[in-house]
């Protein structure tokens, strides 16, 4: 007999295949893929999704940022140096450690099938 599914973790779900979505080169706020995975108003939950992802998984958590276009200081030193080395190296450039959100912030199609 199967178990139900927990909503945490159909949110968590949810919350990857937004990211998983995110191209190269382009970021998304922690807001915006709540919003995306259906429980807007929930953007510490993203954090905490994401937080933690499974060791070795392929997931590009490196572009999700905060509102405010920066990186999140992180609970362990070197994540968030090492987050903006990856979104550099996929050409996200950072003024004044935050990014233009009007020029990199990613913008799914609209429709169905997120």
């Amino acid at each position: 007999m199967s178990q139900p599914s927990r909503p945490h973790n159909d949110l968590r779900a949810r919350i990857y295949a937004v990211v998983a979505r995110i191209p190269r080169g382009r970021v998304a706020t922690y807001g915006q893929v709540a919003a995306l995975a259906g429980a807007p108003r929930h953007a510490r939950q993203v954090g905490y999704a994401l937080y933690d992802l499974p060791s070795g998984a392929e997931l590009p958590w490196h572009r999700v940022i905060n509102a405010r276009g920066e990186v999140s200081p992180r609970s362990e030193p070197g994540w968030d140096g090492l987050q903006r080395e990856l979104l550099e190296a996929e050409g996200v450039v950072f003024r004044r450690g935050r990014v233009d959100l009007g020029r990199y912030r990613w913008e799914p199609p609209e429709g169905p099938g997120l």
